[in-house]
């Protein structure tokens, strides 16, 4: 596979790889593993074989402006017909509004793009997605990603480092949740920017 490397000024430099990324081992994805937020800290949860998504679940929700509890499991529950195993999250610092991608949803960031606000907070979408089978992670530590991992090479992932962070973006999940794809990377561009998340982008295509 080819990683494409475009730093901060813009400048691109492409390195061949066939299993290795900075040193990571690119690898399947698990059923086991939760289909998590790209969120690059520590968690309370180990098993990190999903795709990576922003928010998690939300990010389904999000991109197809689905704002209802019962919208909400019902994502839920089609993440786990897919082969997945559903997940929010929060953090031991902000509890459920530790996610920074469901704070900037909730609080209107994404209203300029299209975006309708969820009809739910962030203590009812956890206790939805809880309630309809999925798993609610708390992540601890401080935000320290070192660039975004933008993952096209369809049903792999990369798995967190928390002391090497990195946000991880499996793009290729977003085709086969049937979601606007163009909508979704951009979302998910404008999430780091917008926390101020690193200005370097690595985009693995296969």
């Amino acid at each position: 596979m080819k990683a494409l490397d475009k730093d901060g000024d813009g400048s691109i430099q492409a390195d061949e790889h066939i299993v290795l990324v900075d040193g990571d081992l690119m690898v399947d994805v698990s059923p086991d593993g939760i289909l998590k937020c790209v969120d690059g800290r520590g968690s309370d949860n180990v098993l990190m074989g999903g795709p990576k998504m922003p928010g998690g679940a939300y990010a389904i929700a999000h991109n197809r402006g689905v704002t209802s509890v019962d919208g909400l499991q019902a994502i839920v529950k089609e993440v786990a017909r897919k082969g997945h195993v559903p997940s929010v999250h929060g953090d031991v610092s902000s509890d459920m509004l530790g996610c920074g991608f469901l704070k900037l949803w909730l609080t209107g960031r994404f209203d300029d793009m299209g975006y309708p606000r969820p009809e739910f907070d962030a203590d009812q979408g956890a206790a939805a997605v809880r309630e309809a089978g999925g798993i609610v992670e708390m992540h601890h530590g401080k935000h320290e990603e070192k660039v975004v991992l933008i993952n096209l090479v369809e049903n792999t992932t990369l798995e967190p480092i928390e002391d090497d962070q990195r946000f991880i973006v499996d793009g290729w999940a977003a085709g086969k949740f049937d979601l606007d794809v163009p909508k979704f990377l951009v979302a998910a561009a404008a999430t780091v920017e917008m926390l101020g998340g690193p200005k370097k982008a690595k985009i693995i295509v296969p």
